[in-house]
């Protein structure tokens, strides 16, 4: 694709070795995304917070948010929205105390946003906190834009820094400033550090310092300055996945009424061992329009159900717990005939996810 380039990858696609005798060398991963195309349409997933007060441990607690972060990396989710489905705490937490028993949702925000960001980014916007202690055992993400300084793109990830700063930013590492303002035309210009070994320029624009800033470059080489550009420029210009957005919302219903999307969700997915098989839905190719922006919602324990007690805009609406089907498209059962009594919140998110990709696919490819 014009305008697509990639250089210094360190993971290559797999080729027959010589010295193996032509045998194909399965050592080492091979899969490397490859954008297709610019991509306007996003799916997005919701998921009941009260999953992790579920959990006894603060490792348990993590693991279970670990193992959501991996499968929203692998289908590529673009969003994922974090809803309270019961009536919150009072207790007035410590800044150092760990959220994840009276305020499940802000753990399970604060670790899957801290697994979002890349490695490089980290340290500057999440400092020492016990959510974290375990965070660093989860398996890596991985994700396109989690990009090794050796690995070249056309877009990063960055943080904007102070014009004065010439070392020990962030991770201790020095780096370099390159220019100064005499040498830019308007003196006006914001540094980026985004894990290459010097800081990337970004001309006519101030951008506050510890900003998250997404930024394409003007050519293959760093030293010819980049762009600021919108954080979904990425897969809308080229068709990068380029990592989830994290949503908190006080309310099932605030799921859709602050949808970030213009025109909010046209297509959306509720779960239920109550719902139509989800094998059922997705056959009939007929029955699932074309969409700009879907989502999946999976309840807590108690099911989408509980969400409705605590949802006052829903109650106004005349819903009832056993009509919160009314809130979705389709009423979905990902796993009939199951075996075990219950399907785990983090278990759902993975059955959801692959269930719906041949929906996923075809859209994209309409």
């Amino acid at each position: 694709m014009a305008g697509h380039k990639q250089k210094k990858r360190k993971i290559a696609h797999s080729q027959r070795s010589e010295d193996n005798g032509g045998e194909i060398d399965t050592s080492k991963p091979t899969a490397v995304f490859t954008p297709s195309g610019g991509r306007s349409q996003t799916f997005s997933v919701a998921i009941a917070g009260s999953i992790i007060a579920n959990a006894k441990s603060i490792e348990q607690k993590t693991y279970l948010a670990g193992s959501i972060a991996r499968a929203l990396a692998v289908f590529c989710v673009d969003e994922i929205v974090i809803f309270d489905d019961e009536l919150p705490s009072k207790k007035k937490l410590r800044p150092d105390e760990c959220t994840g028993y009276d305020d499940p949702s802000h753990f399970l925000a604060h670790v899957l946003s801290f697994l979002e960001a890349p490695a490089y980014m980290r340290k500057t916007f999440f400092p020492m906190h016990i959510n974290l202690k375990f965070a660093g055992t989860l398996p890596s993400l991985d994700m396109p834009h989690h990009l090794r300084a050796h690995e070249w793109c056309e877009y990063r990830e960055g943080v904007a820094v102070a014009k004065d700063q010439y070392s020990m930013y962030g991770d201790g590492k020095s780096k370099k400033q390159k220019g100064s303002k005499e040498e830019d035309g308007s003196g006006v210009y914001t540094l980026v550090d985004t894990g290459l070994p010097e800081y990337v320029r970004i001309p006519n624009l101030e951008i506050p310092e510890y900003t998250r800033t997404t930024v394409r470059f003007k050519s293959d080489d760093p030293a010819d300055g980049a762009d600021a550009v919108a954080p979904s420029a990425p897969r809308e210009e080229v068709g990068y996945y380029w990592g989830y957005a994290v949503r908190r919302c006080e309310t099932l219903s605030a799921v859709f009424t602050e949808c970030p999307f213009d025109g909010g969700y046209d297509l959306s997915f509720g779960t239920s061992e109550r719902g139509t098989p989800l094998s059922e839905v997705v056959a009939s190719k007929t029955s699932i329009p074309k969409y700009k922006h879907a989502i999946v919602v999976i309840g807590g324990v108690a099911g989408l159900e509980n969400a409705v007690k605590v949802d006052k805009e829903l109650q106004a609406r005349g819903i009832k717990p056993m009509e919160v089907d009314q809130v979705f498209d389709y009423w979905v059962n990902l796993l009939p005939g199951q075996g075990s009594r219950t399907i785990r919140a983090e278990e759902a998110v993975w059955l959801g996810l692959m269930g719906l990709q041949p929906v996923v696919e075809r859209n994209n490819s309409l």
